[in-house]
Order: structure tokens, then C-alpha cells, then sequence
């Protein structure tokens, strides 16, 4: 990933995890995550939370500042982050490309979670979730397995779901050898399985 010019680089705040990075309104800046994970997301007409996408580090977020658009989402650092607020009219040629590349990336996964919710099961949908979590920094290498720090509340937070629903889909996956589930962590087994299930 890129460096970001000190002369863009207006500001680096850290967030704890849970915490609101920001909220739906005016877009006064651009974001790139230095470090940890944050979460996008929106909230539907009955108040239920629905993640966009997930941001990783070198990644950019906030992107409508370049369109002079509102924001229409929320971020929350899932794990604790910490976030560069870059000036986009500051960025060299070169960082303005990179700019473009990443966002197109963002774009892509946007859809591909879009997708995900409008037109695959329920299990398709977890077992995406789980993969993308899979290399975030919620997740740790165990051997040759990944293991991912999250509750099956958090989970169904993610997705829009209710915890018991999502603890059904996780005996499934469990059943099926694609993880393992244990106290406030699932561990990946089986990529390839997992993988299977999202339809990927």
C-alpha cells in the first residue's frame, strides 16, 4: 500500500474498539486506515444495522468527500484503530492513482456484499462474512487454521441478523467441517468448504 505525503496527511486519531469513527452527514474528509479494522455500515428501516464492507489497513474510506456528496453510513472500529484523515486535493499524481485503484477495489467488494445479501441464503451470507473476517485483524493464525475473535452476537450484528439465527447457521458450518465454534471465537477449518458454501 501507498504512504500517504505528509503534506496530506492532516490528522492520525485512534479509536478503541467499538467506538463510532464516523456518521452519516456533511463529508468533510477522506480517511485511510493506518491500522486495526473498521467497520461500514447502514441501518434499515427497522433500525437493523448492515455491513457494507469492511476496511483494512492502507485502505481508504469517506470517499464521497470527493464527489461532495453527504455520507449515508456509519464507521465503527471494530478492533482498535487507528485512522489518517488525508486532504485529497494534497495527494501526488501517483497517490491519486493508488487513490483510484483502492476505491475501485471498495466499490467491487461493496457490490459483491450487495449481492451477498439480496440474492444468497442466509448460510451463503455468514460464510462470506467469515471469510473476509478470516485475514482482518480480528483474526489470528493457529497452526494452519485462522481464528477469529468474534461473538455470534457481534456476528449477527454484521450481517443483520439475531444471534439465534446465526448460532443456527454456525452449527451448520460446524456440521458440514467448514469451523469450529467456541467461546467468543470460530475458528476456520476448511477454506475450501467455506468457500463453497459463499458461492465463491
Amino acid at each position: 500500500m501507498g504512504v500517504v505525503r505528509t503534506g496530506a496527511l492532516l490528522d492520525r486519531i485512534d479509536f478503541t474498539a467499538g467506538e463510532a469513527v464516523l456518521f452519516p452527514g456533511k463529508a468533510d474528509n477522506l480517511y485511510r486506515l493506518r491500522a486495526g479494522l473498521v467497520r461500514l455500515y447502514t441501518v434499515d428501516d427497522d433500525g437493523v444495522g448492515v455491513t457494507l464492507r469492511y476496511v483494512k489497513p492502507g485502505a481508504y474510506f469517506g470517499e464521497e468527500r470527493l464527489t461532495s456528496r453527504p455520507r449515508r453510513y456509519f464507521a465503527e472500529a471494530v478492533t482498535r484503530s487507528s485512522v489518517e484523515v488525508v486532504d485529497p486535493d494534497a495527494l501526488s499524481a501517483d497517490e491519486q492513482r493508488l487513490l483510484s485503484g483502492l476505491l475501485a477495489m471498495a466499490l467491487d467488494s461493496m457490490g459483491r456484499s450487495m449481492h451477498r445479501l439480496a440474492g444468497k441464503p442466509f448460510r451463503a451470507r455468514i460464510a462470506a462474512e467469515l471469510l473476509e473476517l478470516a485475514d482482518s485483524e480480528l483474526a489470528r493464525r493457529v497452526g494452519n487454521v485462522s481464528e477469529i475473535r468474534i461473538t455470534h452476537d457481534e456476528l449477527a450484528t454484521a450481517v443483520g441478523s439475531v444471534r439465534e439465527t446465526v448460532t443456527k447457521v454456525i452449527g451448520e458450518l460446524a456440521r458440514l467441517g467448514a469451523i469450529n465454534s467456541g467461546y467468543g471465537k470460530i475458528t476456520v477449518r476448511d477454506l475450501r468448504v467455506l468457500r463453497e458454501v459463499a458461492g465463491e
